[in-house]
């Protein structure tokens, strides 16, 4: 295919050329800015159709995982020219997507620019990025003030600060520090009032990798939780499991699922170590697409 969004490296001005590029190539979209990064970066979302039922489909949230982020909007550019052409998408006509489609490609956009191109892509918090990163050695996936985005929302967060601490967590770092409270970050705010606002019918939080889907948060499995994770599971060969250790808390989809009590989903995709190559994009998407239109359709 002939991808507007070309296969590039996430950055903050790439994400931004593709976004504006598919708006400019479907101008029907909605394109809006629902909050910024502590770096005043925009934090995007994408929304295709209209209803008071939306599909929510948020990436990005770590910075090391940008793929999720390129993978968002190809799908995003997949289902608009499907819908163009009327064409059928892995054997699903898009004219039986209803619902409102609302995509976030990039949740973390400090993150993510800090993955890429180091402590220059933390701008002000540079030296806070800098002094963060001499005191550990792992790869940075954290907003720019050293706090995890995915540990940072108000499900179970005081209980997740507690293990973090057993694991020798203390404060900011690259990864898993939950922030001084829950709901501490203008990227998890930005997410979390776009969903007041809309109140969307299901969620996925896309991550990697390891191709799995969690869909329950404790005992919480909310009406038809486990049968869409069924299926969404049979289509993309994705493992269904549960949370644990510090993953069990904390995460978007934790929220979503305590806040709304309606099914939403973390999907891992692909396999290998983060940062996911380029090059496995396409056969990402191959396994990812099913289950992403199956999730606008159900």
């Amino acid at each position: 295919m002939d991808y507007i969004t070309k296969p590039e490296i996430m950055t903050a001005e790439n994400q931004r050329k593709m976004i504006f590029s598919l708006k400019k190539a479907y101008p029907f979209i909605g394109l809006h800015v629902i909050g910024k990064s502590l770096c005043q970066r925009g934090i995007f979302s994408v929304s295709i159709g209209k209803s008071d039922n939306p599909l929510l489909i948020a990436a990005g949230f770590h910075g090391q995982e940008w793929l999720t982020s390129l993978l968002a909007l190809r799908f995003a550019e997949v289902l608009l020219r499907a819908k163009t052409r009327k064409t059928l998408i892995w054997g699903i006509d898009p004219c039986c997507i209803k619902r409102e489609i609302i995509i976030v490609p990039c949740v973390n956009p400090d993150g993510v620019q800090i993955a890429i191109n180091g402590i220059d892509g933390a701008g002000r918090f540079s030296e806070t990025v800098c002094a963060i990163s001499s005191a550990s050695d792992e790869k940075w996936s954290a907003n720019a003030r050293g706090v995890d985005i995915n540990h940072n929302f108000d499900a179970g967060w005081q209980k997740l600060r507690e293990m973090e601490i057993d694991s020798g967590i203390l404060g900011p770092a690259p990864r898993r520090y939950g922030g001084f409270m829950p709901e501490s970050e203008p990227e998890t705010s930005a997410l979390i009032s776009l969903c007041k606002m809309r109140r969307p019918r299901c969620a996925l939080a896309l991550h990697s990798q390891g191709e799995e889907i969690f869909w329950e948060y404790g005992q919480r499995r909310p009406p038809r939780s486990e049968e869409i994770a069924k299926i969404l599971a049979a289509a993309s060969g994705y493992s269904l499991v549960e949370n644990s250790g510090l993953a069990s808390h904390g995460g978007f989809k934790d929220w979503f699922i305590e806040f709304f009590d309606k099914p939403a989903f973390t999907v891992e995709i692909g396999r290998g170590e983060n940062p996911l190559p380029l090059s496995d994009l396409d056969g990402i998407l191959e396994h990812a697409l099913p289950l992403l239109t199956l999730a606008a359709v159900l």
